[in-house]
């Protein structure tokens, strides 16, 4: 009798093999609803498709059959001096090669189409999605799953489609058309060839449930070393200066160790199942052989019949090694498809309203309300801003300062509306973002960060992102207003100079100028400075000081920075500490005072001595 820990323990298996079961249900069903969904429009297609390779393989099933007639009536009827039998099996025979050779390059035509369309409307679709989802899905999951998703999974997809259909459909036409041939011919030989579908039934059962879970493990494999060689190409700099290589080439050989034996298991599985599948053919075809060669002897069945059904026979098994190489593909790219679905389920945090308010014209800037806001960056991790409210009037230039985490960024995102409140609201001149279409809101508030990211391309193309249809008298202004355009005049192609990968030509403080006429030239009536001062030297700095005032103009402005000089061309400053505000005033008066600030600011000017 079993112990009541032992009946927990087993009860406990059961309900987790029992969820196992049930998430993989639900992964299969989402992936056969994304290919649903990827297939309908190439319905018509599809369909036609399938009647070429369905009139291929019908011209195809006749060949042995012409055979058996030239050998048992055109053979002898020429010998008697009538070749017409004969001639008509000869010429049949070309005909049904000829017109399956044609059929076959119409499908492998249209086929390859319908695949290529469909793999460019899937990597749209994951490209598409993956920009529109919110700031913590990137958070949280690394660009090289991302990239792994439209890549390798893709690659998988597209494997599939470019051999494994066509095999499986040529490969079920060619098995179902023999069995009946088999039937026709000779029912005694074709009952004892199909009995040998017993095994091999059992067999594609075993090998169904094995190759699908040997996949999911690839693709997890493969998942984690594309991650690990994006993390470390993006870090080469922290790389090389810490000697990180050692360490990185011993995690690379773990994850690919790990890669290596999910493939040598998913290479086992098909190899014992192609296996079985070639014995039992062998047999079968040894077994008829011997059977047939008595029967032709004693004069039951004639020779060719027993040709052809040999024919028939050896292309019979054939097939079943496609369907094989098929289903190897078919788990390869099930896997694929659920951890593509999986991406293209997950839905933005961010969201646009569905009945958008639109903002009220206005020319000095926006009021920012923050209106009982609380906000955690997950629903069950701590609290970053506990009830925060605070009102910034149109027009005003604010700082804020204070330890790091205290929560300055936080704000600084939520005005941007990169998150939403976890209770409360941000409001601009009283409207909620989460009300506020998101087209309108990116051109109403701006936010400059200290990351200040390029993409490659020339100077005026990364300062035109912030208005996509400036000219470029309109690009050079931007860059002269803030002190930009003397450097990117010195550089080799001026404003038409290639920046490379992240801005990898410029020098970190000339990035942060160009992302400056970046925020300038969108115009907009909120601008957001989270450490943008960070990358520049003391020179740069003062030269950009004049020209962040007249950025600043006529604007709302937050400004997040360490830099004293920086907070202190603010009309207010906000000490934060802990999520709230412990002081409140301009530079001025809290100088004058005795607070943090003051001591704060007491510590930057000895340094200056």
């Amino acid at each position: 009798m079993s112990t009541p820990e032992e009946e927990w323990r087993g009860v406990a298996a059961e309900d987790t093999e029992n969820l196992t079961q049930r998430a993989t249900l639900r992964l299969q069903k989402r992936s056969r609803a994304l290919l649903g969904r990827l297939i309908r429009p190439h319905l018509g297609a599809t369909v036609l498709a399938l009647a070429l390779v369905v009139a291929e393989n019908l011209a195809s099933l006749a060949g042995p059959l012409l055979i058996a007639a030239a050998i048992d009536n055109g053979i002898p009827s020429a010998m008697g001096g009538d070749a017409t039998t004969l001639a008509w099996c000869v010429g049949g025979y070309l005909a049904a090669t000829t017109g399956s050779a044609g059929l076959r390059y119409a499908f492998l035509r249209l086929s390859g189409r319908i695949g290529q369309d469909l793999l460019l409307d899937l990597r749209q679709r994951i490209f598409r999605h993956a920009q529109r989802l919110s700031l913590s899905f990137h958070e949280s999951y690394t660009s090289g799953k991302v990239i792994s998703r439209l890549t390798s999974d893709v690659d998988s997809l597209d494997d599939l489609l470019e051999n494994g259909v066509d095999g499986l459909l040529s490969a079920a036409l060619s098995v179902t058309g023999i069995a009946v041939l088999l039937l026709v011919l000779d029912a005694p030989l074709a009952l004892f060839v199909l009995a040998g579908f017993i095994p091999l039934l059992l067999a594609a059962r075993w090998f169904f449930r094995n190759s699908n879970a040997a996949y999911r493990n690839t693709r997890g494999a493969i998942a984690k070393i594309i991650v690990q060689f994006v993390e470390t190409m993006n870090g080469m700099r922290a790389v090389q200066a810490f000697r990180r290589e050692a360490r990185n080439e011993s995690i690379m050989a773990g994850l690919n160790d790990s890669f290596r034996r999910a493939n040598h298991r998913a290479l086992d599985v098909v190899a014992v199942f192609t296996m079985t599948v070639r014995l039992v053919g062998n047999i079968s075809l040894a077994v008829v052989l011997l059977i047939g060669a008595w029967r032709v002897v004693g004069g039951g069945l004639e020779l060719g019949v027993l040709t052809a059904f040999l024919l028939y026979l050896r292309r019979f098994y054939d097939p079943l090694d496609d369907m094989a190489m098929f289903a190897n593909a078919y788990s390869a790219a099930t896997a694929a498809l659920e951890k593509i679905s999986g991406v293209l389920e997950e839905e933005p945090d961010v969201r646009e309203p569905a009945a958008p308010v639109a903002l009220p014209p206005s020319a000095l800037g926006r009021a920012i309300t923050f209106d009982s806001v609380e906000f955690r960056y997950t629903p069950t991790g701590p609290v970053v801003l506990p009830e925060f409210d605070l009102v910034i009037p149109s027009g005003q230039t604010v700082a804020l300062v204070g330890p790091t985490g205290a929560g300055k960024s936080t704000l600084a995102k939520l005005v941007a509306r990169f998150y939403d409140p976890t209770a409360g609201a941000v409001r601009l001149d009283g409207v909620a973002l989460t009300d506020i279409a998101d087209a309108d809101l990116r051109q109403a508030v701006v936010m400059v960060t200290q990351e200040n990211f390029l993409f490659a391309g020339s100077v005026a193309d990364n300062i035109a992102l912030g208005k996509p249809d400036a000219t470029r008298a309109e690009v050079e202004s931007a860059a002269g207003a803030v002190g930009a355009h003397e450097f990117i005049s010195r550089l080799p192609d001026g404003y038409d100079t290639d920046v490379r990968k992240r801005g990898g030509r410029l020098s970190a403080g000339q990035r942060q100028m160009v992302a400056f006429a970046r925020a300038f030239l969108a115009d907009p009536t909120v601008l957001v400075l989270d450490e943008a001062t960070s990358s520049l030297d003391i020179p740069t700095e003062r030269a950009v000081q004049g020209a962040l005032e007249s950025v600043l103009a006529d604007r709302t402005a937050l400004i997040i920075a360490h830099r004293l000089s920086t907070v202190l061309i603010a009309d207010r400053v906000l000490v934060i500490d802990d999520g709230r505000v412990v002081e409140d005033g301009s530079p001025a008066d809290l100088i004058a005072g005795s607070g943090r600030f003051a001591a704060l600011h007491t510590r930057w000017r000895d340094s200056l001595v």
